[in-house]
């Protein structure tokens, strides 16, 4: 079975009113149904209710926190599919480690980035095998399209002419903004794990991208790899 977007449930939980509301206007503005909750035991009530098919949530909340919150309904069958994903501080490593032991498919740090946001509920949603393929094919970065299904790239709607190598190592990146990908990573997902390549090739199709679509897309984290960035 597939879905298109407003088709979705979400239910976003936060303590914030502020917080909640920049969820649900980024989210309701791309078409997705919303829902809201202020803390843990209330979001628990609202999805066994309404059943949605992705809650994204703070972890520091009174009455019942994420963590809480995300044990108990990963101990309920009928949550299986339920995509989870958390709001935490940034800088809370302990965080994000509690976060996946408890059943968490991702995060997103504070304060919250609308562009940051909605690529990662799509890249979630693209990964569930629930939707269709079709309705995530093409993502989009400000004046930034890329195209999976025809390998294609747009600038202001201008097609930027990729090789297939430069378009994956692209795409990779772009699958998960904010993401650093280590180098071994990089090279076994583009290359492939037969194929012997050099940090060189990898630095040289980067900066062949950087040329291409924008030098403020790609950051490099010395000594380890390389990340897509989104901007404000």
């Amino acid at each position: 079975m597939t879905m298109s977007k407003e088709n979705i449930k979400i239910l976003c939980v936060d303590d914030e009113p502020d917080i909640l509301e920049i969820l649900k206007y980024n989210l309701s503005n791309e078409g997705y149904q919303i829902s809201t909750a202020k803390d843990g035991k209330i979001a628990v009530k609202k999805a066994k209710e309404i059943k949605p098919n992705l809650i994204i949530m703070d972890i520091m909340m009174p009455n019942m926190d994420g963590i809480q919150t995300c044990e108990i309904l990963r101990s309920d069958e009928s949550f299986n599919d339920t995509l989870i994903m958390f709001l935490t501080a940034r800088g809370e490593d302990y965080s994000y480690v509690a976060a996946y032991e408890a059943g968490a498919d991702d995060y997103v740090t504070k304060p919250v980035k609308p562009k940051i946001l909605l690529s990662k509920v799509k890249g979630l949603l693209r990964r569930s095998k629930k939707y269709s393929d079709n309705e995530f094919n093409e993502i989009e970065f400000g004046d930034l399209r890329i195209n999976r299904e025809k390998y294609k790239v747009y600038k202001s709607d201008k097609s930027i002419s990729l090789p297939r190598k430069e378009f994956e190592l692209l795409n990779l990146l772009a699958s998960k903004p904010d993401k650093v990908f280590k180098r071994e990573k990089i090279m076994e997902k583009v290359w492939g794990e037969q194929v012997v390549v050099g940090d060189r090739t990898i630095d040289v199709h980067i900066r062949k991208l950087r040329k291409k679509i924008g030098d403020k897309y790609f950051k490099t984290v010395k000594g380890v790899g390389y990340k897509f960035i989104i901007e404000e």
